[in-house]
C-alpha cells in the first residue's frame, strides 16, 4: 500500500491502457483503503481534466476480500478465454 505499491499499479494500467501489454487482471483489495484515490482518479484524472477515458477506469477491479479477488479472477479469465499463466 506505500509508494512502491502505487507505482506497480500505475505501471500496470499505463502497460494495458497503452496496449503495450495484453489486458490482465489488476486487483485492489480493501475498498475503503483505496476508496479515496479512485474517488480522486475518477473526480480529477477522469472528469476535470480528462486525462483518462471512462474505459480506463474499468481497467482496474475493487474488492474487499480475497475470496473476491479470486471470483474476479477466474471470471476474467474465463470472459477473456484465457488461461493464467501461473
Amino acid at each position: 500500500g506505500g509508494f512502491g505499491t502505487l507505482d506497480e499499479m500505475f505501471e500496470a494500467l499505463t502497460l494495458i491502457q497503452t496496449h503495450k501489454s495484453g489486458k490482465f487482471p489488476v486487483i485492489l483489495i480493501g475498498k475503503k483503503f483505496w476508496n479515496g484515490l479512485i474517488n480522486w482518479i475518477k473526480d480529477v484524472l477522469l472528469e476535470e481534466e480528462k486525462n483518462i477515458s471512462p474505459e480506463d477506469i474499468d481497467l482496474m477491479e475493487i474488492v474487499d476480500t480475497p475470496e473476491e479477488a479470486v471470483n474476479y479472477i477466474n471470471d476474467f479469465y474465463k470472459k477473456y478465454h484465457l488461461k493464467p499463466n501461473f
